[in-house]
């Protein structure tokens, strides 16, 4: 992997992809910038080495066609705040007078073009709009995560057109080596933690995981799939009937392997989904009719606390409960509080997946982890095995 670090941009038009994709409010004011300052640490090696920068991104989900909704001119004002100086944010992508901006951009200077998902072509992964944007620069620099799952003329068609001058940033660099880290030599005993509410979501990552771990933790809604699957009882909780089979057999397949596995066995029981709701402490398999699981027990918690403290790997994807309704939050903030205790006691602990992320930062416990990734469907799809196009692009 060809670091940025070793490299001097000085003089050069370099052409940077990131993940910008950021909330806003009504006024469009940016919620959340950490995807935006992710990428900082790449931006300001390119603009210490004194190179010219044209930045692409994407933002929400346009039907094609400019859009002022999803305009990428907010993101533009708050670049100008989080690197102190201008921002030539253009509001179209291509033709002559963006090719003459680019020309014209001088070194140290930033420039953002729209939102490149304007273009229907760039979600198909048009070579016409990737060659047109790879004139733009003489090299090209790939640090959206984010999207790296997906084959778009930015994130991946675009680098067959810098064959000896493509790179990861900072960003992907981080995000790669982590990963890599965790899937192929991880300090063990390595323990995944698998959360969120179907069984179906998660098969890949549960089967391409059965070979590399010491311990398997199946926490969230999807847990009463094999809770049934095993002749339990469990009320209205979340469960996918065709998937009880599935959940018999990946049992059996641990225990093949010698993986031990763990569900919970007691849970925090709901008579509403509602953070006002009656609840009860029950066994997980007795739960009865009119009532679901919202989160995890004080039972399961002491057991949890066991294997993640006595591990030196952790994988956490999925919270273990509805952790955003404050009655239903415990589960899932004793595991943050008890992977972050772990880390600080030398234990490596990534932490993927939109829900996992956002409950971590919620409980302002995000910086104690090893390592918090920037790409849910990017982060499941290379934990499933799969080679990322723009990962494999750069690469190749």
């Amino acid at each position: 992997m060809k670091s940025i670090k070793d490299i001097n941009f000085k003089g050069r038009k370099v052409l940077l992809r990131v993940d910008f994709n950021v909330p806003v409010d009504d006024n469009k004011n940016i919620t959340d910038d950490t995807r935006m300052r992710e990428s900082m640490p790449t931006i300001e090696k390119l603009l210490n080495d004194g190179a010219a920068i044209i930045i692409m991104a994407h933002f929400g989900r346009p039907k094609g066609g400019f859009d002022a909704e999803l305009s990428l001119a907010p993101v533009a004002k708050h670049l100008e705040e989080l690197i102190g100086r201008p921002v030539q944010f253009t509001q179209e992508l291509l033709g002559d007078k963006v090719a003459a901006m680019a020309q014209n951009l001088k070194d140290g200077e930033v420039m953002l073009l729209e939102n490149i998902r304007f273009y229907p072509e760039e979600t198909k992964g048009g070579v016409e709009l990737a060659e047109q944007l790879s004139k733009l620069g003489d090299c090209y620099i790939n640090d959206a995560f984010g999207a790296a799952h997906r084959e778009h003329s930015s994130t991946a068609v675009i680098a067959k057109f810098f064959p000896n001058d493509k790179y990861f940033g900072f960003l992907m660099e981080n995000e790669v080596k982590n990963l890599e880290k965790l899937m192929q030599n991880p300090p063990r005993p390595f323990t995944a933690i698998i959360g969120g509410s179907k069984v179906s979501s998660k098969i890949g990552i549960l089967e391409n995981l059965l070979d590399k771990v010491d311990n398997m933790v199946i926490i969230g809604g999807m847990r009463y799939t094999f809770t049934k699957a095993m002749g339990g009882q469990i009320g209205k909780s979340i469960c996918e009937d065709d998937k009880m089979e599935l959940a018999l057999d990946l049992m059996k397949r641990m225990d093949a392997k010698g993986v031990k596995y763990f569900l919970p066995t007691d849970s925090l029981i709901a008579d509403d989904f509602s953070n006002t709701a009656n609840t009860q402490i029950v066994p997980s398999d007795k739960v009865p009719a009119d009532w679901e699981s919202m989160d995890i027990g004080p039972e399961s918690c002491k057991m949890l606390k066991d294997v993640i403290m006595s591990s030196k790997s952790i994988l956490w994807n999925g919270p273990a409960g509805v952790f955003e309704m404050p009655l239903f939050a415990n589960g899932t903030r004793e595991i943050a509080t008890y992977v972050a205790e772990a880390c600080k006691n030398g234990c490596f602990a990534a932490v993927g997946g939109g829900d996992s992320v956002a409950a971590v930062k919620q409980m302002n416990l995000a910086d104690q982890m090893s390592y918090v990734s920037t790409g849910g469907g990017a982060m499941l799809e290379y934990l499933e095995g799969k080679e990322l196009p723009g990962i494999k692009a750069i690469k190749e």
